[in-house]
């Protein structure tokens, strides 16, 4: 009886715990209803079909994963029409279907996706993959395979890896092929590249050869060589035939198909000879998917059941995942007390007298809780980990990266979100921190279009008609770097042909004109001038551009083929050398310490390394004074760059150069201190004015115009250094392959001496030397040395002077006897005394010096005779030790 009463209580317990939690263990339905809707008779659809059936089959004889509930699918065919998709969602709407596997194409999931966010039923798409199809917009479309957003990444990375500027898309012209083109056009910008053309070809019957060929020929006719093909596989290989006819596929040519060839190439291989010949060397794309043995057993079942025919592809790996992704989070559903129930909708009510029954359509009460469950969802499928960023794609995106060759194909490398192109499968890399630096970028060889393995360069010049229109500056000053000739729009001088002589290089031919800029009556400006590339007005400027730091932030320039810079140019007058010369190599200290006397023993020690530094100090005054007294000297009140800005004289400058700017922004020198120059003879009046007297103080210009005023003109110096460093090129639209093939052939140029020739024949004039700014003297002058000769003369003076003195003071301390014994008058007798005192000096000097060798004679022979003695008392010693021994 205690047993019936405790079984009692306990049912009573359970039901009150269900009553009171029944949101928390709801019972399970027998079976969930689920849609699936794509294009049956399409490649993928037909893969997808196979896949989801057997994915069914796969969950409902797993008693784990649903615990007895079994899924029904019922499939509806869309066609990738956007009105029969919007009637199929609403059929599905009315059978009470919790979610769709579906819709496979973009077209129809922008359509329905409105229809799934009134009634709260998630659709998982595997093959959707138009990148605007956002959670933001379509909160209940969740997308199970990459988006194109990525796909385009790879593709943009690919043409980045390879050098390559500019693509021309072709796509189709529905939402899918739109959003993918522009997702590419965002990722080619941030890698400083762009679509130079798109193409759009509308879908379905619209698009025939006619009309195809149409398209083709306008791509031919562009520069740019890399298509990136972003359709159908109808279309696609409807363009490969046109483009084989066309001369397409052959060299020079790049293809980039997006994964759409390469799931018809998994599905359809091996394919007619007739068909792969027409896409030889294209590149395409393919969903990564890491091997694993659940993949390859799903393959085998696969072949089993189709015989290998449609082969497995990508998306079908993904339909299968989609549909145990749903049955997982069904299962989470249900353990979280989620109902399978449904509402009308209040909003919705039938239009009389139609037959539509709108109000049979029902809001699935409980599809946000299974939606998150779905974004919630972690596990993995065949197709790898399933998991959602919080942007709601799936993480880790990864392609595989494939060349059509031959009869098949080959994987050239990977491309993934995590670490870009590498030869290395990424789920290896994933173990790895990402790593994204240029060296690790890398790829396996490619036969490229025409059976090359050289890498195409990607672009040629349109052969549409056009010409460049390059603009020149029409200059009226300094006619030998350009010059207009008179009465037509030809050009003529040295920059005119370094340009000519490049383009004579290229392996192609540039047709273009020339077109003036400018008034005629002045130089323009060059900034002006750059800047109508970026406006479209010229796509390319030749002349004496200066490449500057503002003009490369909005063009392309070629290597510069003419150094150049800033330099001033100013008066100068001739620094005469002067009687005191040669003072003027040593300082007053240096000639201080130079007069140094050794007075002691151990000063007498420094003696030997002090005749080194003698040696040294001699041979530099000698170089010194040679220099100051065979050349003459060049001096300007302006020292150079910063002396002018210190100073508030005026200063000229060229018209229409960047001079202007440089002083004044980069400078701060006002512009009030700043005078337009127009010619070199202007140049010249305005500094022999100088600024007292209306002119200048010194004209800054860059380096090439001033060397051949200066050619001129022998009355004016460059004075202090090059203060700035830059170069004249060839102005282009950035990112332009004609400014890369034209610098190469400016190198060459400069190489095989071509370059110095022409500059040889226009600016090879010098009647005044421009390597110095010195002059060299034709003679030496008295004037350079009378105050060595005026020292020399005091010095003989006060000598004479001396002397004479001393004489007479001896003569007047010769005692009366001696001079009466003279005899004579008193001046004859002093006259007599006085040459007496002079013989006797002279006598006194030579016995001094006829002594003085007598002594040294001496004491030689002294010093003989003492070594003597030594050695022979040395030798007695000697004899004696033998004697002693004996």
């Amino acid at each position: 009886m205690n047993a019936i009463w405790f079984l009692f209580l306990l049912s009573l317990h359970f039901g009150a715990f269900q009553i009171g939690y029944g949101r928390n263990v709801s019972s399970r339905p027998a079976v969930v209803n689920i849609g699936a809707m794509f294009m049956l008779n399409s490649t993928i659809g037909k893969v997808a079909k196979i896949a989801i059936d057997e994915a069914i089959k796969d969950v409902n004889s797993n008693l784990s994963i649903l615990q007895g509930t079994k899924l029904a699918v019922t499939m509806q065919n869309s066609n990738c029409s956007g009105f029969v998709g919007m009637v199929e969602a609403m059929r599905y709407m009315e059978t009470d279907v919790v979610a769709i596997i579906g819709p496979q194409c973009s077209v129809v999931a922008h359509v329905i996706s409105h229809v799934a966010n009134e009634l709260q039923v998630p659709l998982l798409s595997f093959a959707a993959t138009d990148p605007t199809l956002t959670s933001l917009q379509f909160p209940f479309f969740v997308r199970t395979t990459q988006s194109d957003l990525y796909q385009m990444t790879a593709v943009a990375e690919i043409v980045d890896y390879y050098g390559w500027k500019e693509v021309i898309a072709i796509f189709t012209d529905d939402d899918g092929g739109r959003n993918g083109v522009s997702a590419l056009g965002d990722k080619l910008a941030e890698r400083r590249c762009r679509i130079s053309y798109k193409a759009g070809i509308r879908p379905g019957a619209a698009a025939n050869d006619s009309v195809i060929m149409d398209t083709l020929v306008n791509v031919a006719l562009m520069q740019s060589r890399i298509v990136v093909l972003h359709v159908n596989s109808i279309i696609g290989f409807k363009i490969f035939s046109v483009a084989k006819y066309l001369g397409m596929m052959g060299n020079g040519y790049v293809w980039i198909a997006a994964d759409w060839l390469s799931s018809f190439l998994d599905s359809n291989s091996p394919l007619p000879s007739e068909t792969m010949d027409t896409m030889q060397g294209v590149l395409t794309l393919r969903q990564h998917t890491p091997d694993s043995d659940r993949k390859r057993a799903f393959l085998a079942r696969y072949n089993k059941i189709t015989g290998g025919s449609p082969g497995l592809n990508s998306y079908g790996l993904y339909a299968y995942d989609s549909v145990w992704l749903l049955a997982h989070a069904l299962d989470a559903f249900f353990n979280q007390g989620g109902v399978i129930s449904f509402s009308n909708d209040t909003r919705i009510r039938s239009v009389a007298g139609s037959t539509l029954h709108l109000d049979a359509m029902s809001i699935f009460d409980d599809g946000t809780l299974l939606l998150n469950n779905i974004l919630q969802s972690n596990f993995i499928g065949l197709t790898g980990r399933l998991k959602f960023s919080s942007d709601r794609s799936l993480i880790l995106p990864a392609y595989d990266i494939i060349n059509v060759i031959g009869t098949g194909f080959r994987r050239v490398g990977y491309w993934s979100n995590y670490s870009g192109l590498s030869t290395v499968a990424p789920e290896t890399l994933y173990t790895k921190p990402p790593n994204r630096s240029s060296a690790s970028q890398n790829l396996y060889s490619v036969i490229w279009p025409g059976e090359t393995l050289s890498k195409p360069r990607g672009w040629v010049f349109p052969n549409n008609g056009k010409q460049l229109r390059i603009g020149v500056p029409d200059r009226v000053s300094y006619r030998e770097f350009v010059s207009r000739v008179r009465g037509t729009d030809t050009f003529k001088g040295f920059c005119i042909d370094v340009f000519t002589a490049a383009l004579n290089l290229l392996p192609y031919a540039v047709p273009y004109k020339f077109i003036p800029f400018g008034n005629g009556h002045e130089n323009p400006s060059y900034t002006e001038l750059v800047n109508k590339i970026t406006t479209g007005v010229f796509d390319a400027v030749v002349g004496d551009i200066a490449i500057v730091t503002n003009r490369t932030k909005v063009v392309d320039f070629t290597q510069p083929y003419v150094s150049s810079g800033l330099v001033i140019v100013a008066p100068f007058k001739k620094q005469n050398t002067g009687a005191w010369a040669f003072l003027r190599p040593f300082s007053a200290r240096m000639w201080i310490v130079t007069g140094e006397n050794t007075m002691s023993t151990l000063g007498r020690l420094v003696l030997i390394i002090w005749l080194f530094v003698v040696l040294i100090i001699n041979s530099s005054y000698t170089a010194s004074l040679t220099s100051i007294l065979t050349v003459q000297q060049l001096s300007s009140p302006i020292k150079g760059i910063e002396s002018l800005i210190h100073s508030d004289d005026p200063i000229g400058y060229q018209v229409g150069s960047f001079a202007e700017h440089y002083l004044s922004e980069e400078l701060n020198i006002s512009r009030s201190r700043l005078v337009a120059l127009g010619s070199p003879e202007a140049y010249a009046s305005a500094l022999k004015l100088g600024p007292g007297r209306g002119g200048v103080a010194a004209v800054v210009d860059e380096r090439p115009y001033i060397e051949l005023f200066l050619s001129r003109q022998c009355s004016f110096r460059i004075v202090g250094q090059e203060f700035t460093k830059s170069g004249w090129g060839f102005a282009f639209p950035r990112d332009s392959p004609l400014a890369i093939d034209m610098s190469t052939a400016i190198l060459a140029l400069a190489e095989n001496g071509d370059l110095q020739r022409i500059h040889d024949k226009w600016l090879m004039q010098s009647p005044c030397s421009l390597d110095s700014t010195e002059i060299e003297s034709d003679q030496l002058h008295l004037s350079s040395f009378w105050g060595l000769f005026l020292i020399c003369g005091i010095a003989c003076f006060v000598a004479l002077l001396v002397y004479f003195l001393q004489l007479l003071r001896r003569l007047r301390s010769v005692p009366p006897s001696e001079s009466s014994s003279v005899g004579g008058s008193s001046r004859s007798g002093r006259i007599q005394r006085f040459l007496s005192l002079m013989d006797e000096k002279e006598d006194q000097s030579k016995s001094g010096q006829k002594k003085r060798k007598v002594e040294k004679s001496l004491s030689e022979n002294d010093r003989d005779d003492e070594l003597g003695m030594k050695a022979k008392r040395k030798e007695t010693t000697t004899s004696n030790s033998f004697t002693g021994h004996s």
